[in-house]
């Protein structure tokens, strides 16, 4: 497994990061050998959010219930969560995050967060009051550290107007086939074409410039939960032929090639997985250590319909 050490930070962190949205249905036992699973293959990032769930803080709940790391265990894992999606709406006053920060950790049963993500973009947020709360979380050691999910250059930079500590961390969708985030870029100026429009006003490029951290979520998904590219031949037949080919030169599942995709870019992304399948976990944390060729990994970006000018 390849670590990175988040920028900005000293913490260090594996390059897959398992997701736990969707743990709820799960035994102890089966969250214990999942959690377990990720550890033995080198992931030791796990990734919250508050509204993971049946109920708020239902996931954090049923992993802290089953997860009882020792104080030592602890310090050599990364926990993170987010805060800000309520129903019907977001939110990031002060108050909501401060309340909602407390309600994590006691539910992930920890007394503090390395990481604390504000989650979908809060268009009425007001910066100095998220300054506020962070400031008070990180006074009281709750929060080490903190970042964004789903987030533009513009709304970051709108937040570090007020916000004294580094924002780090940016969890965005991307995958094979959903990669506007980086086919744009590769097709700018062509006029006509759609993947030449920008959809997120330059992201990539301002976090390796602002040295941000981006986290990969749904690296297997055709687009917005549309289901999953792998094993897709009605759709992607051409792109699963060479996850295929190269697999078998790798010595991993496609599963692995999928992962390796996201991790051979330059940017050091870290990969979000939601699997609840232990194998499947242990198959993406393998991909990590493929290093695609740029002919590789090219191919594959065209393969699953994505134009080179």
């Amino acid at each position: 497994m390849e670590t990175v050490t988040i920028q900005g930070t000293t913490l260090p962190a594996s390059d897959v990061i398992l997701g736990l949205m969707r743990i709820t249905p799960l035994s102890d036992d089966e969250i214990r050998t999942l959690v377990g699973t990720a550890i033995d293959s080198g992931i030791i990032v796990f990734d919250h959010a508050d509204i993971y769930g049946d109920v708020r803080h239902g996931c954090e709940t049923r992993f802290g219930d089953a997860v009882r790391f020792t104080p030592a265990e602890r310090e050599k894992v990364v926990i993170q969560s987010k805060v800000g999606i309520r129903s019907g709406y977001f939110d990031f006053s002060k108050e909501h995050i401060l309340a909602t920060v407390d309600e994590s950790l006691r539910a992930l049963r920890t007394d503090y967060l390395d990481l604390l993500l504000l989650h979908r973009p809060d268009t009425l947020v007001e910066p100095a009051e998220v300054a506020e709360a962070f400031d008070e979380l990180e006074a009281a050691g709750k929060v080490r550290h903190f970042g964004v999910s789903n987030h533009t250059p513009g709304q970051i930079e709108l937040l570090k107007r007020d916000i004294r500590q580094p924002l780090v961390v940016n969890q965005v969708q991307l995958s094979i086939t959903h990669a506007p985030l980086i086919a744009q870029g590769v097709a700018a100026n062509m006029g006509g074409l759609d993947q030449s429009i920008s959809r997120d006003n330059g992201l990539l490029d301002y976090s390796r410039l602002h040295d941000m951290t981006l986290q990969a979520w749904s690296p297997f998904q055709k687009g917005f939960f549309d289901g999953v590219f792998l094993g897709d031949r009605e759709h992607y037949a051409e792109l699963n032929d060479v996850i295929d080919e190269l697999a078998a030169a790798y010595g991993v599942t496609p599963t692995g090639i999928a992962v390796a995709w996201i991790t051979r870019h330059p940017a050091r992304m870290q990969v979000v997985l939601g699997t609840t399948n232990p194998g499947r976990v242990a198959e993406s944390a393998a991909g990590s250590d493929v290093a695609l060729t740029r002919e590789e990994w090219y191919r594959l970006f065209t393969a699953a319909g994505h134009t080179l000018p």
